[in-house]
C-alpha cells in the first residue's frame, strides 16, 4: 500500500494561534475528504465545527458567501485554482505567493511567502496602517477646523496659521513613516 498526504507546515500551529489573538476565527475550506480535513484541523488547533471537507470550488464560494451574509468580513487564504473563485468572492482574498498564477490573480493581495503566518502579519500592518491613516485625518482636520477660521477672522496671524498648517503636514509624513518599523 502506498500513501501520499501533504505534510502539515510546522508554522501552521502557531499562525492559527496569532490568527486567533488578532480576533480572527480560523476555518479550514477544503476540498480533501473528512478524515484528512479533521487531521489537519486539529494538527494546527482549529475547532471541529470550522471545518469544511469535500467542498469543490463552487462550494468554497457558497461557503464564503454564505458567511459573508451572516455578517461576518471574510479573509480567504489559497493558493491554488480551486480556490480562486472564492478568493475573489471574499472581503480579502489572501493568494500565496507560492501558489497558481489564478489563485494570485485573483487575490486582492499577495503574500510573498509560503508561509500562512505572513497572513497575519498582513492583517496587522494592515491595522496599524489604518489607525495611522485615521490619527493622521484627526490631526490634519482638526487643524482646518480650528485654524483656519480663527486666520480667516484675523484672530491668528497668517504667519502662525502658515507654521501650523506646514507642521500639520510635517506631522502626517512622520507619523506616517513610523509604519516603516513594523515587524
Amino acid at each position: 500500500m502506498l500513501t501520499v498526504a501533504d505534510a502539515v507546515k510546522e508554522t501552521s500551529p502557531r499562525a492559527v494561534r496569532e490568527l486567533r489573538a488578532l480576533g480572527l476565527t480560523p476555518v479550514l475550506l477544503t476540498g480533501d475528504n473528512r478524515a484528512v480535513a479533521d487531521a489537519v484541523a486539529q494538527a494546527v488547533g482549529i475547532a471541529p465545527d470550522a471545518v469544511y471537507a469535500e467542498v469543490l470550488p463552487q462550494d468554497k464560494v457558497d461557503v464564503v458567501a454564505r458567511l459573508r451574509a451572516e455578517g461576518r468580513v471574510v479573509a480567504m487564504v489559497g493558493d491554488g485554482v480551486n480556490d480562486a473563485a472564492a478568493l475573489a468572492t471574499a472581503d480579502l482574498g489572501l493568494a500565496m505567493g507560492t501558489g497558481t498564477d489564478v489563485a494570485i490573480e485573483a487575490s486582492d493581495l499577495t503574500l510573498a511567502r509560503g508561509d500562512l503566518r505572513v497572513a497575519a502579519d498582513a492583517i496587522r500592518l494592515s491595522r496599524k496602517t489604518l489607525a495611522t491613516i485615521k490619527g493622521n485625518l484627526f490631526w490634519a482636520f482638526g487643524y482646518n477646523v480650528a485654524a483656519l477660521p480663527l486666520a480667516a477672522a484675523g484672530l491668528l496671524n497668517p504667519m502662525i496659521a502658515g507654521a501650523a498648517m506646514a507642521f500639520s503636514s510635517v506631522f502626517v509624513v512622520t507619523n506616517s513613516l513610523r509604519l516603516r518599523t513594523f515587524s
